[in-house]
């Protein structure tokens, strides 16, 4: 009896192991995942601000062609901007903000803020900045803008582009 009794013991001790090894098992995969998924936070927040900040120096140099790299191209995206409201395509946005804005311009700076959040799921990604826009006019004018910027960004191939965007300025206190 007591042979018998050994062995009981002796199995449901190895069985209690082996359910400390597959919790263990577990618990590591976890934390693993975690991990990763920290690093890949880290990593999208350095690339995305990366992104942001050659976005704005590319609208800085006051031509519409050198931001275009940053856009998706076809039909029926739309790009809402602080004026004249809504685009419907790179090309009528290009167009649109060259005419109203950029030719108008003698010096342009758009620089991104600090308060960078990025949101990434998959293919499909989208940030929000507050940003300021300086820009002078041909004429001597000076204007100082705040902005608040929404990018809806797509990873094509190894490039991530713009498949919306949306800049407002808050409303102007009285």
């Amino acid at each position: 009896m007591t042979a018998t009794m050994g062995r009981a013991v002796h199995k449901n001790t190895e069985r209690w192991r082996w359910l400390l090894y597959v919790a263990l098992a577990i618990v590591g995969a976890l934390l693993t995942f975690v991990g990763a998924r920290a690093s890949q936070k880290a990593t999208d927040d350095s690339n995305f601000r990366k992104l942001i900040d050659s976005y704005c120096a590319a609208w800085s140099t006051g031509t519409a062609e050198a931001p275009a790299k940053f856009y998706a191209k076809e039909n029926g995206l739309v790009f809402y901007d602080v004026a004249p409201f809504v685009y419907h395509s790179w090309n009528e946005y290009h167009d649109g903000v060259q005419k109203e804005f950029l030719e108008r311009a003698s010096e342009i700076k758009l620089t991104a803020g600090k308060d960078l959040k990025v949101n990434r799921r998959g293919m499909i990604a989208w940030m929000t900045v507050p940003m300021h826009l300086m820009e002078k006019s041909k004429d001597g004018k000076t204007t100082d803008m705040d902005l608040r910027y929404t990018g809806i960004w797509e990873k094509r191939g190894a490039s991530w582009v713009l498949v919306h965007e949306h800049l407002s300025a808050p409303a102007v206190e009285n």
